[in-house]
């Protein structure tokens, strides 16, 4: 069986970036795999750790939505059920509702900013933290 590589790469363009992070979640988890790329861990000269340890880089971003004006309120909603997948009606209006509410927890940086935007092309306010 041939790979038809120029089909996989369309099917990926088509998808949304929720999608594809369930989709690798799916292979991770299938074939025993992550998807992280390693981490290198350089010790201090002489083994002394007397230098500042060096920042390191934010993985996980937390996705708060912040407000949601009354003239929009229906478009986030709708748009907090996209980027939250499962989450029934009842549920996004009182997350809308009670904002500043996160939207997203441990999301990866693609994810968290597709879903700002997507939130804020609906008329949200929204803060990635």
């Amino acid at each position: 069986m041939a790979l038809d590589k120029a089909k996989i790469v369309e099917e990926l363009s088509n998808a949304t970036v929720i999608e594809i992070a369930d989709l690798v979640k799916e292979l991770e988890a299938k074939w025993g795999v992550t998807a992280a790329a390693p981490v290198a861990v350089a010790a201090a000269p002489g083994g002394a750790s007397a230098a500042a340890p060096a920042a390191e880089a934010k993985t996980m971003f937390d996705v708060i939505l912040v407000s949601a004006p009354a003239d929009k309120k229906i478009a986030v909603i709708k748009a907090v059920r996209e980027v939250k997948a499962g989450l029934g009606l009842a549920e996004a209006k009182g997350l809308v509702e009670g904002a500043p509410k996160p939207v997203l927890e441990g999301a990866n940086k693609a994810d968290s900013d597709a879903a700002k935007k997507k939130l804020e092309e609906a008329g949200a306010k929204v803060e990635i933290k």
